[in-house]
C-alpha cells in the first residue's frame, strides 16, 4: 500500500501546507522580536502573545460544530484569505512607520518613533484575528485530508504532511525570517501575507470528480435544522462522560498552562539573560523542530518497548524536569538542548494521546469532541501567558530583572510535577486498553 502514488489533489494540499507554514515560521521570529523592540514590559509582551491564543479558549467549541456542518475546503480557503488580508493590513502599518525603526539587531535601541501604542495595538488586533481564523482553519484541515486521500493512503499522506510542516515551519521559516528581518521590519509580514494568499489559491484548485461520501456537515435538510447549541452539547457531553479522555484533556491543559507561564516572557529571557542575536534566536527556534522530528521517529519504538502508560509517565515527569533546569541555564546552547528534549517528550505524549483519541471517538462527532478536548487542552494557554507576564512584572520590583525572568521556569516546573502527582494513576496501559474495549465511557 505504501507504494501507491499520492494523487495530484494531495500535492496541492501538501504544497499549500508547506508554503503557509514557511510564512508562519517567518513571523514566528518576526512577531516577538518586533514586540520586544517596541516594549520591554513582560506583561505587554505576554498580552501580545495571549491575543493569538485567546481564540482557542473562546472559539474552539463552536468551531467544531461549524467544521461538522460546512464544506471544509471552503472553510480552509476562507480562513487563509482572511489571514492573508489581516497580515497585509498589518504590513501596511509597519511600512508607514518603517523610518521609525533602526536596525533590529539591537532590540533595546531599535525603535525611535512615537507610534509604539499604535503598532502594538495593531499587533494585538492582528494576532487575535489570525488566531481566530487559525482555530477554524486548523480544525477543518485536520478532517479534510480523508476527503482528499483514500483510507489506504492516509498514513503515508499524514507522514509527508508532518515532515512538510516541521521542515517549513521550524527550519526554513525561522532562518528566512531572521534574514528578512535584518533587511526590513515589514518584509517578514509581507512574505507571510503572500504565503496565505498562495495557499488559498492552491486549496481552491483541489477538485473532486465525484464525492462518494458526504461528510456529516453535508448530509441533508434535517441536519440544518438541528440546534447549534444542541450539537455542541452533544460532543461536549461525550467528552465529559469519558473516564480517561476527560482527565487527559485536563492534563493537557495543565501542561500547556505551565509551558506558557515559563515562556510568556521568552523573548526577553533569551535577549537579556542569554544575550542572543536575531540569528541565534532563529536557531533556537529549530530546537523544537529537531526534537519533534527525532521524537516522531524514535517515540513509536520507545512506546512499544515501555508501553503506553509508562511512556506517558516518562513524558509527564520529563517535561517539568527540563523546564525546571532552564532556571539554571546561562548559555543559549544548553537552553537549546533543554527545548530539544522537552519537545521530544511532548511528541511522545502526543503520539500516545492522539492515537488514543482517534481510536475511541466516533467519526460522526469527531469534530465536536476534538474541539471540546482542545478547549481544555489549548484554552489554558492565554491564562498561562497572562500569569507568566504578570509574575515577571511583579517580581522585577523585588528581585533582579535577571532573576525575575528565570523564576517562571521554577513555578512552571512545580505545576508540572504537581500535575503528574495528581494524574499518575490515571493513564495506565490497562486503563487505556479498557477504554478502547468500551469500558471507559461513563
Amino acid at each position: 500500500m505504501s507504494n501507491l502514488r499520492l494523487p495530484l489533489n494531495y500535492w496541492k494540499l501538501w504544497s499549500a501546507t508547506f508554503i503557509s507554514n514557511i510564512g508562519n515560521g517567518v513571523t514566528a521570529i518576526a512577531f516577538p522580536w518586533l514586540a520586544s523592540s517596541l516594549t520591554r514590559s513582560p506583561l505587554t509582551i505576554a498580552i501580545v502573545g495571549l491575543m493569538s491564543q485567546l481564540p482557542w479558549l473562546l472559539l474552539t467549541l463552536p468551531a467544531g460544530v461549524i467544521t461538522d456542518r460546512l464544506d471544509r475546503k471552503k472553510i480552509i480557503v476562507a480562513t487563509d484569505l482572511v489571514r492573508g488580508a489581516v497580515t497585509a493590513l498589518a504590513t501596511f502599518v509597519l511600512i508607514a512607520h518603517r523610518n521609525d525603526f533602526s536596525h533590529l539587531k539591537d532590540p533595546l535601541n531599535a525603535y525611535h518613533g512615537g507610534s509604539q501604542h499604535l503598532i502594538l495595538a495593531t499587533m494585538m488586533v492582528a494576532s487575535f484575528l489570525l488566531g481566530s481564523a487559525e482555530v477554524l482553519g486548523n480544525n477543518s484541515s485536520q478532517t479534510f485530508l480523508p476527503e482528499v486521500l483514500p483510507e489506504e493512503l492516509l498514513a503515508k499522506g499524514n507522514g509527508q504532511m508532518w515532515s512538510a510542516e516541521y521542515l517549513s515551519n521550524s527550519f526554513i521559516g525561522p532562518a528566512l525570517g531572521s534574514l528578512l528581518l535584518g533587511i526590513g521590519i515589514y518584509l517578514p509580514f509581507l512574505f507571510d501575507a503572500g504565503s496565505f494568499f498562495l495557499s488559498a489559491a492552491l486549496i481552491g484548485l483541489i477538485t473532486f470528480q465525484a464525492r462518494k461520501i458526504a461528510s456529516p456537515k453535508h448530509v441533508g435538510e434535517g441536519d440544518s435544522r438541528r440546534s447549534f447549541v444542541g450539537e455542541l452539547k452533544e460532543g461536549f457531553a461525550w467528552l465529559m462522560g469519558h473516564d480517561v479522555l476527560r482527565p487527559m484533556a485536563f492534563t493537557l491543559g495543565a501542561l500547556n498552562l505551565f509551558s506558557q507561564i515559563a515562556f510568556a516572557s521568552y523573548i526577553l529571557f533569551v535577549q537579556e539573560v542569554l544575550h542572543v542575536s536575531v540569528f541565534i534566536f532563529a536557531l533556537l527556534g529549530t530546537a523544537g523542530a529537531a526534537g519533534g522530528f527525532l521524537g516522531g521517529i524514535l517515540s513509536p519504538r520507545i512506546i512499544k518497548r515501555l508501553g503506553e502508560g509508562r511512556s506517558l509517565t516518562v513524558a509527564l515527569i520529563g517535561m517539568p524536569s527540563l523546564t525546571t533546569l532552564a532556571f539554571f541555564v546561562h548559555a543559549w546552547y544548553f537552553f537549546y538542548i533543554l527545548v530539544f528534549l522537552e519537545t521530544f517528550f511532548s511528541v511522545m505524549w502526543n503520539i500516545v494521546t492522539v492515537t488514543f483519541r482517534q481510536t475511541i471517538i466516533p467519526t460522526e462527532i469527531l469534530g465536536r469532541v476534538n474541539s471540546g478536548y482542545r478547549f481544555f487542552g489549548w484554552g489554558s494557554m492565554p491564562i498561562g501567558s497572562i500569569i507568566g507576564g504578570t509574575l515577571v512584572t511583579v517580581l522585577q520590583h523585588h528581585v533582579s530583572r535577571n532573576l525575575a525572568l528565570r523564576i517562571p521556569f521554577l513555578v512552571a516546573g512545580a505545576i508540572g510535577f504537581l500535575t503528574w502527582l495528581i494524574v499518575r494513576n490515571s493513564f495506565t496501559s490497562e486503563r487505556l486498553d479498557a477504554a478502547r474495549a468500551g469500558s471507559g465511557q461513563g
